[in-house]
């Protein structure tokens, strides 16, 4: 018997393939991250962004690409497949993919989406995706916190306790 969340885990080439024969219906939402330890934050932040389309690719930083954003150095704790496979389990995510980029500019310009979404803590007008985005008639959303999560103050958290 097979996991039927791990047919939305999808290699690069899968996902672009599943854009263009059409297994992934638009409009097509993306939105990308680290999605380290998932939290009621992402999990809300990943359905608001759902609804702004037919399909949503999660696209998940590659371990080596996570060591480059600058995190503690124990991070990501847990592996890029763990982090795929966790956000393919959501009903709300209708694919996961990883890129090993530093930002996912090209995957985007491979995917063509309708719609990029980040958390409201980015200024869509200064992100270089916003403009790709919008030169084929797309649009950028900034999805506000619905609830003060973190990744870090939850492994902080973790480690306090560990420590008294």
């Amino acid at each position: 018997m097979s996991i039927g969340f791990e047919n939305k885990i999808l290699t690069r080439q899968q996902c672009i393939d599943a854009v263009r024969n059409g297994t992934l219906p638009r409009p097509l939402v993306f939105t990308n991250g680290v999605f380290d330890i998932l939290h009621r934050g992402h999990v809300s932040y990943l359905d608001e962004a759902a609804q702004l389309g037919a399909s949503l690719v999660v696209a998940v930083n590659t371990d080596d690409s996570v060591r480059r954003l600058g995190k503690a150095p124990d991070r990501p704790l847990n592996g890029q497949q763990d982090r795929q496979a966790m956000l393919a389990a959501l009903a709300s995510v209708s694919a996961a993919t990883i890129f090993e980029e530093d930002t996912p500019y090209e995957l985007i310009a491979q995917l063509r989406p309708d719609v990029i979404v980040k958390g409201g803590d980015y200024d869509m007008a200064t992100l270089r995706e916003t403009g790709l985005v919008q030169s084929w008639g797309g649009r950028a959303v900034a999805i506000p916190f619905r609830f003060q999560r973190s990744t870090t103050a939850l492994v902080n958290a973790i480690r306090g306790a560990s420590t008294q």
